[in-house]
């Protein structure tokens, strides 16, 4: 951590040296530009630059600058350096800079997907920070960062948007690596500033020669300035090494030609101060250059064949030419284009032989995985089996924090392999099931079907196919899965543990497409036999199975036991949290306890496994907890926190880049906004919900067509709605009717009944009837067969029955339907008193739920019936103001006023930091502000700071 003075200022004309002894020329813009960013941040409000331009042209000058600025006016500076092997590096540079300043670590999740326990642990740093200084953080050579602080640099910026941080990344204009464009792409979305380096004029070029001689330079030595091409860079190295230049005219006046982005005449001038040193000091330089732009002295002295102390003259020869700076355990090159200037004096054949040796020797002392792969890479094939394995541990290692980019690695090395080597099919395994976990979906797919042409070996298949099937269940495609399955299984002599796991998939399969029969054929002694595994994760998959199967064959006692015992065994098993294909038995107990009589113990359990999700960083499940969350408080009849648990979830999957929940979260979204009144954002949720709901119809397409039938309620197309239910509820069995909780089931039935489809609500009758006679335990599924039952016979009896269970249940909304329609049913009578005491019941109820659609229906109703209602009174999400925010918003604004974090505030609230951030977005847009300063300012001004501080 570094600070000083917080009053110190931002004025451009101080401090312009930045310990280089050579003052900043050219650039009065860009200082210009990054000293508004300061102010900004300084003011409370996050902001982000971009420095980009080619090797040379003043970009790491221009950070050296920034950083000396920001640290005399009290900014906290975080700094970060990429090396070319970092490209390959598992970790994140950017965690560990702040956890070495700090003095602290947060442990590393031991599972397979520690992306968002990653993004969580900087951005905790990170904002603790913020409270207590600006924070500058500085990325130099962001081109060749590791790809999980890449990932945090597309995702944080953004995260963090109001908190006093300010984002520079230095990145080279010619940089072509995919996640470098991404993170461009990211930050311009955004609205990062940018700021591009271009080449400086002669003019400056000349007043920096000045600096350097303190003197004006000659004409010879300007017209030479004239052929580096306006690199300052160059110029520098120019004037310093050859002032007077006779030597090197003719190779100055070619500078400005690039071979492999290195100015011709910078590499000859590079040679020629090379020829002036001793061998040892050449030979050192021409092997540091092939390890990198830092590399370890005695890793270059075992290449060399020498005893360290035998080369210390040619290090100090080096020092002593400026070409080496010794800062830190590691030689380093000054500057980058001196390494590459000379790695590209060697001839190609070396440079590659030279490459493969140093993989070899680093991979013997046990040296990074990064950096033995880097080397293999620039060697090309062949590979040898050690270089794969190093490869493939590699790969592995980036999968957890970087899923593309570890399927990017797997394909390159993959690409030095000749086809069909079983190496080569492993690799591309390895790199469609990352690629799966990502929004890249269909690439893994097209990969699969490649390799798959290739005529492989049956194990090699199956596996292959194995991925290719989860795949498809991530995506909803439950149908493709299949396909890939049963092919798989029809492959001769398979081991007997390949075979299972194909079976629990498929099995799973027929549960997710809602053939419970199929499903439960698929045993043939899977269940016995995994139930005398030795693998706990095995049997909480199989307890979880069995449970699925008697819950959508309405055995809920059965199945709500089954998942609880799962669940808690699960707790006391390390090794069970990820299963394959990926559920948590904590997640499936929430869905089976939204359909029970315990309903108000779903929030505990949600909560409790999201803080267990979270602390483990299996961050491919956050926007299942988020999605399955919002379902419950939907059920509850709590909308505004419903809508933003299902936003929440969408965040979450965003930075993670997963679409599986998305048509769920939509789906509620889309069901909230009807409720709401907000038609025009429920057809944009619809929309998104039926764009990525795939081909999936128990997962996600009842839920898709449920908000498809509600909307066309909404708008008063009764027919368009009853036939968006047709197809979907038209079965006496309960298996898809429990894909939704019960209090949407009468919903179903209304609309059916307006739209002139009986045979829909008989149905949803006929199914409540099976489920009942199979299971009568749960008087929730009592209280809706009797509200079913009022809706299709009129009758007042079964309506009345229907309230009396529905008061004990938690289900705000439910009860508001049945007084609802219990009171359109007695305002046909002569005495309407009764009715208009049910209308009023069902208009504080959906009031109460921030169902203002319904309740201005149900004002219009009883102005029918001659009662006089007053305007209401719940505010909407886009509402403006003060008097807008929910109660669960006025919940964190004293908090926000205490000084705490997000972080901070979700775990006082016991809820996930996502929930936090989504409701912090609310609130800045209600009240028209942009950071904590101004929200801190309004609450104390108001003197509306106690509010829900408990």
């Amino acid at each position: 951590m570094r600070s000083t003075d917080p009053t110190g200022d931002l004025d451009p004309g101080r401090g312009n040296q930045a310990g280089t002894g050579l003052r900043l020329r050219g650039r009065d813009r860009e200082i210009a530009a990054v000293r508004e960013a300061l102010v900004t941040v300084r003011a409370g409000r996050g902001a982000c630059v971009v420095v980009e331009g080619a090797p040379g042209v003043g970009k790491s000058r221009l950070l050296a600058e920034l950083d000396e600025r920001a640290q005399r006016c009290g900014f906290d500076v975080v700094s970060v350096r990429a090396d070319e092997f970092d490209q390959y590096a598992a970790g994140a540079a950017l965690q560990s800079v702040l956890q070495a300043s700090d003095g602290s670590a947060r442990a590393a999740a031991a599972v397979n997907d520690q992306r968002l326990w990653l993004l969580d642990t900087i951005a905790d740093a990170l904002e603790e920070r913020a409270q207590r200084a600006p924070v500058l953080v500085l990325v130099d050579d962001a081109q060749w960062a590791d790809p999980a602080t890449l990932f945090a640099l597309r995702t944080l910026p953004g995260r963090l948007a109001v908190s006093r941080i300010l984002w520079v990344l230095a990145v080279r204009s010619e940089a072509e690596r995919p996640t470098v464009a991404r993170v461009r792409e990211d930050l311009e979305r955004l609205g990062a500033r940018w700021l591009t380096l271009g080449p400086l004029p002669q003019q400056e070029l000349e007043n920096i020669a000045a600096d350097i001689l303190e003197a004006r330079p000659s004409p010879h030595l300007a017209r030479m300035l004239r052929g580096v091409a306006g690199n300052p860079f160059l110029a520098i190295e120019l004037v310093r090494y050859f002032p007077d230049a006779d030597a090197v005219k003719e190779k100055a006046s070619a500078a400005g030609r690039l071979y492999r982005d290195i100015p011709v005449g910078f590499r000859q001038s590079v040679a020629a101060r090379l020829e002036q040193l001793p061998e040892d000091a050449v030979r050192l330089l021409q092997i540091g250059s092939v390890l990198g732009r830092e590399f370890d002295f005695g890793t270059a002295a075992r290449m060399l064949g020498r005893q360290v102390g035998s080369l210390l003259s040619g290090v100090e020869a080096a020092l002593n030419a400026g070409l080496l700076a010794a800062e830190g355990p590691r030689l380093a090159f000054r500057h980058d284009l001196l390494r590459q200037a000379v790695h590209e004096n060697l001839p190609p054949a070396v440079r590659t032989a030279l490459h493969r040796e140093a993989a070899e020797s680093l991979r013997a002392t046990g040296a990074r995985s990064a950096e033995v792969a880097w080397h293999v890479v620039m060697a090309g094939g062949p590979v040898d089996d050690d270089a794969v394995a190093s490869l493939h541990t590699a790969v592995r290692e980036l999968s957890s924090t970087a899923p593309d980019a570890a399927a990017d690695f797997a394909q390159r090395i993959a690409g030095l392999l000749p086809p069909r080597d079983r190496r080569r099919v492993s690799l591309l395994t390895d790199a469609a099931e990352y690629l799966g976990r990502t929004r890249r979906v269909h690439e893994a797919l097209d990969l699969v079907d490649a390799a798959l042409s290739d005529g492989l070996e049956p194990l090699q298949e199956a596996n292959l196919r194995l991925v290719a099937a989860e795949i498809h269940q991530a995506a909803g495609d439950d149908a493709a899965a299949m396909t890939h399955l049963q092919e798989a299984l029809d492959l001769p002599a398979l081991p007997s543990d390949l075979r299972a796991l194909l079976l629990k998939t498929q099995a799973t399969g027929h549960v997710y497409l809602g053939n419970i029969t199929a499903a439960e054929q698929t045993d043939t002694g899977l269940v016995a036999a995994s139930y005398r595994s030795h693998d706990p994760a095995v049997v909480v998959s199989v307890m979880v199975f069995q449970s699925q199967t008697f819950f959508y064959r309405g055995r809920l006692a059965r199945a709500l036991e089954l998942a609880e015992a799962a669940t808690a065994r699960a707790y006391t098993e390390p090794t069970v949290p990820y299963l394959r294909p990926p559920r948590i038995p904590a997640l499936w107990l929430a869905i089976v306890l939204t359909t029970t009589d315990r309903l108000a113990d779903t929030e505990r359990v949600l909560r409790e496994g999201q803080h267990e999700a979270e602390a483990l960083g299996l961050g491919w499940s956050l926007p299942h907890w988020h999605a399955r969350r919002a379902c419950a408080l939907l059920e509850q009849g709590a909308l505004d926190d419903a809508a933003v648990e299902a936003e929440a979830g969408l965040a979450v999957a965003d930075e993670l880049e997963i679409t599986q929940p998305n048509p769920l979260a939509r789906s509620v979204l889309a069901l909230v906004e009807i409720r709401r009144g907000d038609l025009a954002r429920a057809r944009d949720h619809l929309r998104a919900a039926e764009a990525g709901s795939g081909t999936n119809a128990q997962r996600y397409g009842l839920w898709v067509a449920l908000a498809r039938a509600c909307l066309a309620d909404a708008e008063g197309r009764d027919k368009a709605a009853a036939a968006a239910l047709t197809g979907s509820f038209e079965d006496n069995e309960p298996t898809r009717l429990l894909a939704l909780p019960p209090s949407h089931w009468p919903g179903i039935v209304r609309i059916a009944l307006r739209g002139e489809e009986p045979s829909v609500a008989q149905a949803v009758s006929g199914a409540l009837r099976t489920l009942t006679a199979r299971d009568d335990s749960q008087e929730i599924i009592a209280a809706v067969r009797a509200h079913v039952d009022g809706l299709i016979h009129s009758d007042r009896r079964a309506l009345t029955s229907a309230i009396t269970s529905y008061r004990s249940t938690g289900r705000r909304l439910a009860l508001a339907a049945a007084c609802e329609d219990l009171g359109e049913l007695m305002s046909t009578s002569v005495d309407t008193a009764q009715a208009i005491r049910c209308l009023e019941e069902a208009g504080q109820l959906a009031l109460a739920s921030g169902a203002l659609r319904d309740h201005e229906r149900i004002r219009r109703r009883l102005r029918q019936l001659g009662v006089r209602a007053g305007a209401a009174r719940h505010d909407t999400v886009s509402s403006p103001g003060w008097g807008s925010l929910t109660q669960s918003e006025r919940k964190l604004i004293p908090l926000v006023v205490d000084g705490l974090t997000n972080r901070a505030i979700a775990d006082r609230l016991h809820v996930s930091v996502h929930t936090v951030n989504t409701h912090m977005r609310h609130i800045f847009t209600k009240l028209g502000i942009n950071t904590r300063v101004e929200l801190t300012r309004l609450a104390v001004e108001r003197g509306d700071i106690a509010d829900g501080a408990e």
